[in-house]
């Protein structure tokens, strides 16, 4: 071989069966070479990463398993995953109802831009189990979607009556299972689940992904729609999600403890008027919280006393906790939860939510919690 053609096809390294790497290889190749064409028509062989890559696929094994259901869809963001779920599962005429304590895009994406292609769309409040069961005999719906925990304010919904009331009427469930994880409930009757892997699966804060959950039959239009689409992972993405998830339960029990020990403190704190996490025994849905997740998460929302003024600077007082979007990282975020995930509510929108300019979100990291709640402390 002349070395101009040697440098594009080097000697191959084969790493026998017996000699595995301990840790799983990047397969950072777009495309993968069959010896035959006869080989073409194998469909479990790879061909093109846009289709299928392995060290994606070993990650949306990990979660499916995780998550206890039979399959998974990897794609490049945690709202790639909530589009190509509903762009595959919806069409014109098409009816979806969605809670108005929900992520601010997933709301955008039912109500302007699937609106514009026909797909109407309710927004109730997650504890309105009458209007709920209005809408359902009222009119055909074709898709349900929730969060557990609620975005911002970690509300817990009542999933088995949601997800029978839905069945019975004919409506699948879509469950944003971030805020929980995928080693929290697995045992709930949804169709799918979508995570954004961002979050807490990586969990710090260098790489997006999304995922798509469940099992085979619902999967496989939506596996082939992603593919057209063409949201797909890449490869060194999964991998560094891959490389995160093997420290997820010791970062996510490490954020639980701090977040239940900040939210503590802050109900305790004068400055402090009210404190919403699932944890505390005055949390409206402490009991269902109890019931049904294995921890009460990273997540602590709070209202600061006085004035709305009085958020802004307490957000600005922050020395130790970052002024950030996202969460799940290793690093304690704060955020001033109308600016960031409300806009685009009127005010009778934020009061049904419970919303005010006073309301702050905290994504509490791993840190030491003596210097949380110092930082928590001062800018208080």
């Amino acid at each position: 071989m002349k070395p101009e053609s040697l440098v594009t096809h080097p000697p191959k390294v084969k790493v026998e069966e017996n000699n595995p790497p301990l840790v799983s290889p990047i397969y950072q190749s777009v495309k993968f070479t069959v010896e035959s064409t006869e080989a073409l028509k194998n469909r479990d062989n790879f061909f093109y990463s846009r289709l299928s890559n392995p060290t994606v696929r070993q990650l949306e094994l990990l979660i499916a398993q995780l998550q206890g259901r039979e399959d998974a869809i990897a794609v490049s963001t945690g709202i790639a995953a909530i589009s190509c779920t509903l762009l595959s599962l919806l069409k014109a005429g098409d009816h979806v109802i969605m809670f108005l304590e929900s992520y601010g895009p997933t709301r955008y994406l039912v109500t302007n831009l699937l609106a514009r292609f026909g797909v109407t769309s309710t927004l109730l409040s997650f504890d309105d189990t009458a209007g709920l069961l209005k809408e359902l005999k009222k009119q055909k719906t074709r898709l349900l979607m929730f969060e557990c925990p609620t975005n911002p304010m970690t509300r817990i919904p009542d999933i088995d009556f949601i997800t029978a009331t839905a069945r019975t009427h004919g409506a699948l469930t879509v469950l944003d299972n971030t805020f929980s994880g995928p080693h929290n409930l697995s045992k709930v009757d949804v169709d799918l689940y979508v995570h954004s892997l961002t979050k807490f699966a990586s969990g710090h804060g260098d790489v997006l992904g999304g995922v798509i959950v469940g099992n085979h039959k619902l999967l496989g239009p939506i596996r082939h729609e992603c593919t057209e689409l063409g949201p797909t992972l890449d490869a060194h993405a999964a991998y560094l999600i891959l490389r995160g998830m093997k420290t997820y339960f010791l970062r996510y029990q490490r954020q639980c403890e701090n977040a239940l020990a900040v939210a503590q403190f802050l109900e305790k704190h004068p400055g402090v008027e009210k404190v919403f996490y699932p944890g505390l025994a005055s949390h409206p849905e402490h009991a269902r919280a109890k019931a049904l997740l294995k921890d009460f998460g990273a997540i602590v929302t709070f209202d600061v006393k006085g004035a709305g003024k009085n958020c802004d600077t307490f957000l600005n007082k922050l020395k130790f906790l970052h002024l950030a979007a996202s969460l799940g990282s290793t690093d304690s975020l704060a955020a001033p939860v109308k600016l960031f995930f409300a806009s685009d509510y009127d005010e009778a929108h934020l009061k049904r939510v419970g919303i005010t300019e006073r309301t702050v979100r905290l994504a509490i990291g791993i840190e030491n919690i003596e210097d949380i709640l110092a930082d928590l402390t001062g800018a208080l």
